[in-house]
């Protein structure tokens, strides 16, 4: 159920071709950059750990170009389109501020990502012109969105009001692994059966919300 959600689309542009693929990075990069991933390099799945793809830095992107007519460009949630250098990072590519994770497929609460369910490793940031200025230490009782949203809420809350702003919001939701707080979960309880199905359900009603806040 996503009531916030189809308000905005009912009452906003649709974007309906060529801006959006199975998987996210391709989607991402098309979106930022304007290009189909096929003139970027980004059409091959997505930036595994330790790979040093990126969009090219010859590619001019939105938070770029914001900037560049004076905008206050802040980002809040999922990044992974490139952070092999800074040039690559969301400090990089034109945003003032930024707060949420450069790779994919963490933890929703602990922000830890595991290489072949061994290795692991806190993938947050916040701010600051340089790479891993600082990092968050792994937070276990917040869940991304909730976080997400606050932090996004309050850069619109302390921006300066005499310019324009860039609000990039790209939300850890609804992307693996799965899990959501307990009770989103039951607001599914005798609709939908099979467990799975049921918590992507409470993760898509969180998102929802969070949009709506």
């Amino acid at each position: 159920k996503t009531p916030n959600i189809d308000a905005i689309s009912a009452a906003g542009v649709r974007l309906e071709n060529y801006y959006v693929q199975p998987i996210c990075t391709p989607s991402r990069s098309q979106l930022l950059s304007g290009r189909y991933q096929i003139h970027t390099g980004l059409q091959h799945q997505l930036i595994w750990m330790g790979m040093p793809s990126a969009l090219p830095l010859d590619t001019e992107l939105l938070p770029e170009t914001m900037r560049n007519c004076g905008y206050h460009t802040m980002a809040s949630g999922k990044w992974h389109v490139g952070y092999a250098k800074t040039a690559n990072t969301p400090w990089g590519r034109g945003f003032h501020n930024f707060t949420g994770y450069l790779g994919g497929s963490e933890d929703y609460y602990k922000k830890t990502r595991c290489l072949n369910g061994h290795t692991c490793g806190i993938d947050q940031n916040t701010d600051g012109d340089v790479f891993g200025e600082r990092v968050y230490e792994a937070d276990a009782s917040e869940y991304s969105a909730f976080k997400y949203i606050r932090q996004a809420k309050s850069y619109i809350d302390g921006r300066d009001k005499d310019k324009p702003f860039f609000l990039y919001l790209p939300m850890q939701s609804v992307h693996a692994p799965l899990e959501a707080p307990a009770e989103y979960i039951a607001k599914y309880d005798g609709i939908i059966d099979d467990k799975p199905r049921k918590i992507y359900a409470g993760m898509v009603s969180v998102m929802d919300e969070g949009i709506g806040n």
